[in-house]
């Protein structure tokens, strides 16, 4: 593979946080298939990077970009790669608070916003999709992921409690694994 250069690692990232509605999760196809037809990082890797990026604190797509950066280029790779992928946004966000209070009534405006909110759910829906489809391999795992759905989505459980409860259930499944001859 060539030495992908910093600006355009820069760029990729910053036509990708142009573009991207929705937060993160509406990113993750972007990056895939940016990444994939570049030939920079494999769908294998994109997995590891979207499971690293949701175990770290902080901005999802902020996160995907400083991990896909630093596999790309190391360090200075992370930078250029997270820099790429925040700057649009922040300058949108200040263009948005400079003249929104102005047009927030407007008609248009309104039916604007109400236009995007389906297509950045269905921005969202399909990586977890795609997730689930490749990370769930079993019937339990399945299980796992309906059900930290429904209850995080009807039940109000908060992820927290669920992502504790399977990380501790997987540390003693292994454990047992392990202890087995």
């Amino acid at each position: 593979m060539e030495k992908v250069s910093l600006w355009k690692l820069f760029g990729v990232f910053a036509k990708m946080g142009a573009f991207t509605i929705g937060g993160g999760y509406a990113m993750l196809p972007l990056i895939e298939q940016e990444m994939t037809s570049r030939g920079w990082i494999s769908s294998e890797d994109i997995q590891d990077i979207i499971v690293l990026s949701q175990s770290a604190p902080g901005i999802l797509a902020v996160n995907m970009a400083i991990y896909t950066g630093h596999r790309i280029r190391g360090v200075r790779g992370s930078i250029a790669a997270a820099v790429g992928a925040v700057l649009p946004s922040l300058v949108i966000i200040l263009l948005i608070a400079m003249f929104f209070t102005q047009f927030r009534e407007n008609e248009i405006i309104k039916r604007i916003f109400q236009g995007i909110r389906p297509a950045a759910v269905a921005l969202i829906l399909v990586p977890a999709v795609r997730m689930a489809k490749s990370g769930c391999r079993q019937w339990w795992t399945w299980a796992v992921a309906i059900g930290s759905l429904l209850g995080v989505a009807f039940l109000k459980v908060s992820p927290i409690w669920i992502i504790l409860v399977t990380l501790s259930v997987s540390v003693c499944i292994s454990l047992l694994k392990q202890k087995k001859p």
